[in-house]
């Protein structure tokens, strides 16, 4: 290598470096957490979601619950375009009705319900083990999942977050009003 080529890779990590910690402060403490990508395990940051209301929602592919999948999808797919990301993250907390790897839940998401929003790696929902993220989602709501298909609506700051039971449908005219309510807010 060169030393224009060794200056030039210099000044460009250093950019990269000075922008990191600036990109970091603008990122909701809530949000400042990275999970890998269900699919491929690539690692994914929920900072990319800043300025969009979350759907967030733990799930299983063998709950009695598992047909909101395609209710979410459904969510999903009509309030997209006006910033609604639903995020999934599958756990087998509960019931034990997520055994399968990474690639199988992957492979049934896809392949069952079509589903096209963001799946994160199998996460810890449920104490001893609750993830950092679900920790902060429990403390702000009030309200820890009890069951597979618990929601979590986070606002566009980052900041409010509404917790939903299980046995609220994603198309639940309560959740819809929320999500709307949300969604007219400005970032």
């Amino acid at each position: 290598m060169n030393l224009k080529s060794l200056t030039t890779l210099l000044l460009t990590a250093a950019g990269l470096a000075a922008a990191l910690p600036a990109a970091a402060t603008n990122c909701p403490t809530l949000l400042d957490h990275s999970f890998q990508r269900l699919q491929d395990s690539a690692p994914q940051s929920l900072c990319q979601y800043q300025g969009k209301v979350l759907l967030v929602v733990n799930t299983a592919s063998l709950c009695g619950f598992t047909v909101q999948y395609e209710g979410l999808e459904n969510v999903y797919d009509k309030y997209k375009d006006r910033g609604l990301v639903v995020v999934g993250f599958p756990s087998n907390d509960f019931g034990e009705q997520e055994p399968g790897s990474n690639k199988e839940i992957a492979d049934f998401c896809r392949m069952t319900y079509g589903i096209k929003f963001p799946m994160m790696a199998k996460t810890d929902i449920a104490a001893p083990k609750t993830h950092a993220f679900y920790k902060q989602l429990i403390a702000k709501s009030g309200a820890a999942p009890k069951w597979n298909f618990h929601k979590y609506l986070i606002d566009r700051r980052g900041t409010a977050v509404e917790s939903f039971d299980t046995r609220t449908a994603p198309d639940d005219r309560r959740l819809i009003a929320q999500i709307e309510r949300r969604l007219a807010e400005k970032p």
